[in-house]
């Protein structure tokens, strides 16, 4: 039998153990409350899109232009919630825009072909994470130029395309059928190939996606003209222009 002292000093420590069995509880709720909201918050991530190429989107003000700028002005515009993504930065200087400094960040290369693009990609997505949706510009555009074996380019673009997949199922990739350069530039035999590229593109878009996720070709090729590039091969202001709203026309369907 417990005498009264000892009933009193039971009744006391029992009557702490229940008070930590509420203060872990009330712990515990807001434990469970915080990793709702984390996940929550993680559901709100933006869109985070990808520039991926060589010159056409790097750019190189003032002498000429990536489409990369009016684009982010339409989408700011739309209304659409967004993150350009990339290890590369701009190197010119654009006006903000609506109180809005421009997101700089891309994956465009001066010069680079589909193989160097395919052969950094590993590396990139591990520095900027894996996107949500790909802008893949003027793919195998360098190497055409440059008289590597096409079928080498087409393995390539499989092959980037593959790797995002790989990384995102549910990644959607919009893939350029390539706008020419000048008039005065294209070669019948350029010419022969930018055509079987633009051809080549839109098969692998139809195959890819019924393999895996969404890949949408975007036709540049339709309508672009010698007054919407600087040189040879490069967009100018008006040029950029047109690409951004090709570009946009297609993202107003796919955004989130």
């Amino acid at each position: 039998m417990l005498n009264r002292i000892e009933r009193v000093g039971f009744s006391h420590l029992l009557l702490f153990v229940l008070c930590i069995c509420l203060l872990l509880g009330c712990q515990s709720d807001k434990l469970d409350q915080g990793n709702a909201a984390e996940e929550e918050n993680t559901n709100d991530i933006p869109n985070k899109i990808m520039p991926l190429g060589a010159s056409r989107v790097q750019g190189l003000t003032p002498w000429f232009e990536s489409y990369r700028y009016p684009l982010w002005k339409d989408l700011i515009d739309g209304g659409w919630d967004f993150d350009y993504i990339g290890t590369e930065t701009e190197t010119g200087s654009y006006p903000n825009y609506e109180d809005l400094s421009f997101d700089s960040d891309h994956q465009g290369h001066g010069g680079w072909t589909s193989g160097q693009i395919l052969n950094s990609l590993e590396s990139a997505l591990l520095e900027t994470g894996v996107p949500d949706i790909v802008l893949f510009s003027s793919p195998g555009g360098n190497d055409i130029l440059d008289g590597l074996p096409y079928e080498n380019v087409i393995e390539n673009i499989n092959g980037i395309i593959d790797l995002f997949q790989d990384r995102n199922p549910n990644i959607v990739i919009l893939i350029e059928q390539l706008a020419p350069g000048k008039t005065s530039f294209m070669t019948p035999e350029l010419t022969a190939t930018f055509d079987q590229a633009v051809l080549d593109v839109e098969m692998i878009a139809l195959e890819q996606t019924a393999e895996s996720s969404q890949v949408i070709p975007v036709n540049m090729f339709d309508g672009f003209a010698d007054h919407y590039l600087s040189d040879d091969i490069h967009y100018n202001e008006e040029g950029a222009e047109f690409i951004a709203q090709r570009y946009y026309e297609v993202l107003e369907t796919v955004l989130e």
